[in-house]
C-alpha cells in the first residue's frame, strides 16, 4: 500500500471519522421547528410556614377589572397612571389575583375565602380554587373551616358547587353576622346593578350552609390560632383575621387593600365596590399602621401571588415587601 501523503489523516483517523459520522447520524437531531404555544396556566399554589403552622396559598385565578380609573372613579386619573407606570404595572387594566389561604394548624385545616366559584363570572381563568387545591395535595373534604372575610362575589361564591352541594362538605363556615344579614337580604336581591347580582350569589352560597354557619366577633377566637379583627367599610361586616402560632403572627387582610401599589401608596383612596369608602379608608389606615409598627406578616387576598409579605410606613402611605420564596414568615 502506498504511503499516505504528508498531512493526510491516517488509517485509524479515517476509521474513527467514519464511526463518528455514523454515530452522529444515528443520534436524534435537535428540533429546529418552533413548538406550538400551550397557552396552559400552570397549577398555582405555594407553601410556607408560620411558626408551627403550615400555610398554603392556592390561586383562584385573576380578576380583570378593566381600566384602573373605573375602580377608583373619585381619584385623579393622572395620579393613578403615574403610580402604576412608576411601579411597572399596566396602566391599561387593573388585574387582581385571588389568593385563597389554607392554614394547617396541626389540628384543623382552615381555608380563608373561596374565590368566584363555578360560575366564573370573570372568565375561564377564574374559579380555579378546587383544581389548585388538589394540585397542592389538599382535598376539599379535608377542610374543617371556611373563614370568610366578607360576602362579595370573589370571596364566598366558591362555597357551593355547580351541583348545588357544598364544595367543602365537612367544613363549618364563618362570617360576620352583619355581612351575612346584608348579603342574604332578599329585598336587596332585586336591586339594580352589581349589588343585586352580589346578593343573589351570596344567597346561593350562604343559605344552603346556614345550619353549619357561625358568626365571628371582633377580638374573639374563630378556631384555635385565628382571631377575628373587625375592619368594616368595604362591606358592613368586613373582617380580617390574625393567625398566630407561638410568637409568629400574620394577618389575612381580605379586601382591606386590593392593590399593593394603589391602595398602599394612597391608603385613603376610595374603591368603587366599597359599601362605605370613608369608613373603609379609616379601617385600612388603622390596620396597616398596626401591621407596620408591629412588623406583623400579611396574607393578602389580592396582591400579586402569593400575596405574602410585610408593609412598612413610607411617605404618605405604605410600601409592600414581598416575602422571599422559601422563607418562613
Amino acid at each position: 500500500m502506498s504511503a499516505l501523503l504528508p498531512g493526510a489523516p491516517g488509517r485509524r483517523s479515517l476509521i474513527a471519522a467514519g464511526l463518528g459520522s455514523a454515530l452522529l447520524a444515528a443520534l436524534p437531531r435537535r428540533a429546529e421547528a418552533a413548538a406550538p404555544m400551550t397557552g396552559l396556566r400552570p397549577p398555582e399554589w405555594y407553601r410556607t410556614r408560620l411558626g408551627d403552622f403550615e400555610v398554603t396559598v392556592v390561586g383562584d385565578g385573576d380578576l380583570d377589572l378593566g381600566e384602573p380609573a373605573a375602580g377608583f372613579p373619585a381619584h385623579p386619573r393622572d395620579d393613578l397612571t403615574q403610580l402604576l407606570r412608576a411601579n411597572f404595572r399596566s396602566t391599561e387594566k387593573l388585574v387582581l389575583p385571588q389568593n385563597c389561604f389554607v392554614v394547617n394548624t396541626g389540628r384543623q385545616m382552615v381555608l380563608f375565602d373561596t374565590g368566584v366559584g363555578y360560575t366564573r363570572p370573570f372568565g375561564p381563568h377564574t374559579g380555579m380554587l378546587l383544581a389548585n387545591l388538589r394540585a397542592a395535595g389538599i382535598m376539599p373534604e379535608q377542610i374543617d373551616a371556611v373563614v370568610c372575610s366578607h360576602g362579595h362575589i370573589d370571596h364566598v361564591w366558591g362555597i357551593i358547587g355547580g351541583d348545588g352541594k357544598p364544595n367543602f362538605p365537612n367544613a363549618q363556615v364563618f362570617i360576620s353576622r352583619a355581612d351575612f344579614d346584608f348579603w342574604t337580604d332578599e329585598q336587596r336581591a332585586s336591586a339594580q346593578g352589581w349589588i343585586g347580582t352580589f346578593v343573589q350569589g351570596a344567597r346561593r352560597n350562604l343559605l344552603p350552609v346556614r345550619d353549619r354557619l357561625a358568626f365571628v366577633e371582633d377580638g374573639k377566637e374563630v378556631v384555635p390560632g385565628v382571631i377575628a379583627v373587625s375592619a368594616p367599610g368595604h362591606t358592613v361586616g368586613h373582617t380580617a383575621f390574625m393567625v398566630q402560632s407561638g410568637n409568629a403572627k400574620a394577618m389575612f387582610i381580605g379586601d382591606l387593600a386590593h392593590h399593593e401599589v394603589i391602595m398602599l401608596r394612597r391608603p385613603q383612596i376610595e374603591f368603587a365596590f366599597d359599601t362605605d369608602s370613608k369608613q373603609s379608608a379609616q379601617s385600612r389606615l388603622r390596620v396597616l399602621r398596626m401591621l407596620a409598627q408591629e412588623r406583623i406578616g400579611v396574607l393578602s387576598y389580592h396582591f400579586a401571588f402569593p400575596g405574602i409579605g410585610h408593609v412598612a410606613a413610607e411617605g404618605e402611605g405604605f410600601a409592600w415587601y414581598p416575602l422571599p420564596w422559601g422563607v418562613a414568615l
